[in-house]
């Protein structure tokens, strides 16, 4: 029963840190730039600057989940968090709302990233990893649905009119209440880490927990080895998929005609395929090889992406377009549920762990800095549906990316053996 309640915290920890600065975005993109009076660019921007304050966290956050518990990093990181919310919740203008971006990018990344991985590595043993990333990611997919469902119910009820008639001051006032939602759903989730994660010391070698020295060593030989490269470079095309997801709703009401609510239900919706797709993902992963399954998915989505940056909506087209974006949740999810499997698969040493984790997260996260500002500037260039085909293109061109880097690690693989 412990064990069932280590990972079910982990679950909904890992996924409602990120509440905040992605749920509101994902699931409510046209709403909150209307609210906001942002531009695709503007917003963009500020998630770049998230992007860069989290890139400079991943490295001494991998090396602080090598040394300290995860049950006081996680929940010191989720009540920071859930504090700027509140202040979310003022309508900030957008200098203060980039700044805010990169407070999260902090409480996000430095005291919980590395020990969410470093904790559910531990949870799945030797045997077990990609059921449990698999389980780890489908349950945050299951939380990330759950709560976008209640936030958007709670949003319709001050959106009463179609999207095109909305009154500006309920608009404003019912995404505050989404925004507060959120916040006190993750300082919830910060109380439960602390009386429900088991207190965890570092097993790292003796003397190591005074060795500063040995933290710049240990970046140094994870740095030489090809395979975190090679996973580095999986990760960031993959994560580029995940974060595709986050203009569905603005492709709902640009393309494909829906109101802000309908758009943000679209999108929850297909939140609900994340359990699946990560938990079979997962548990296939350990019957053949997450390399496998992970070219598999891309290969999936070169043709999805491809179909959707040619598809025009009409009667005709708009089974096939429903089609391929739930065909690319499904494959964006499985990505996301198997490729921290990789580290077994790899052959990390598990005193490395954190360390690893942060240098591949380091490397693999930059589309935090890049791709938000240039899919704005790219969706901005030519509103409309133009600039959505163009921004589908090149989520294909990525994916194929993807399916090179993972063909390249799978011969490392080889090779290694």
């Amino acid at each position: 029963m412990k064990r069932i309640a280590h990972i079910a915290t982990l679950i909904l920890a890992g996924e409602l840190i990120f509440s905040l600065p992605f749920h509101t975005a994902r699931f409510f993109r046209p709403t909150l730039l209307e609210a906001f009076g942002f531009t695709n660019t503007q917003l963009g921007d500020a998630f770049a600057v998230y992007g860069v304050t989290a890139m400079l966290a991943y490295f001494p956050g991998g090396a602080l989940a090598d040394r300290i518990s995860a049950r006081k990093l996680m929940s010191l990181s989720l009540f920071a968090t859930a504090a700027g919310g509140l202040y979310m919740a003022t309508y900030p203008g957008m200098l203060p709302m980039a700044l805010l971006y990169g407070y999260w990018g902090v409480t996000t990344i430095l005291l919980f990233w590395g020990a969410l991985i470093r904790a559910t590595r531990e949870w799945g043993g030797r045997q077990s990893q990609g059921v449990a990333f698999g389980v780890l990611d489908g349950g945050r997919g299951l939380i990330a649905a759950g709560v976008a469902m209640t936030a958007v119910a709670l949003l319709a009820g001050y959106l009463d009119a179609s999207a095109g008639n909305v009154d500006p001051v309920a608009r404003r006032d019912g995404f505050r209440a989404v925004i507060l939602l959120y916040t006190a759903a993750t300082a919830a989730c910060g109380l439960l880490v602390w009386f429900l994660l088991p207190h965890s010391s570092s097993d790292t070698p003796p003397g190591h927990s005074r060795d500063r020295g040995r933290m710049w060593r240990n970046m140094g030989e994870v740095l030489r080895q090809p395979t975190v490269w090679g996973q580095a470079g999986v990760i960031v095309c993959a994560y580029c998929a995940f974060k595709g997801l986050d203009n569905y709703s603005l492709y709902a009401v640009q393309a494909l005609g829906m109101d802000e609510v309908e758009a943000a239900r679209l999108t929850a919706w297909g939140s609900y395929l994340r359990p699946v797709a990560a938990v079979l993902t997962g548990i296939a992963a350990d019957r053949y090889s997450a390399r496998r399954l992970i070219a598999l998915a891309f290969a999936a989505l070169v043709v999805f992406y491809g179909v959707l940056a040619f598809a025009v909506p009409s009667p005709g087209w708009r089974q096939v377009i429903f089609v391929n974006l739930f065909g690319s949740f499904f494959c964006a999810f499985a990505l996301r549920g198997v490729y921290f499997a990789l580290l077994e698969e790899t052959g990390t040493p598990r005193h490395l762990t954190g360390t690893t984790v942060g240098a591949v997260s380091f490397l693999g996260y930059t589309p935090e800095v890049f791709f938000a500002p240039l899919t704005g500037r790219i969706l901005d260039q030519a509103p409309g549906l133009p600039g959505l085909q163009h921004y589908f293109a090149l989520l294909a061109a990525i994916a194929v990316i993807g399916l090179l880097v993972v063909s390249w690690l799978r011969r490392l693989g080889r090779t290694a053996d």
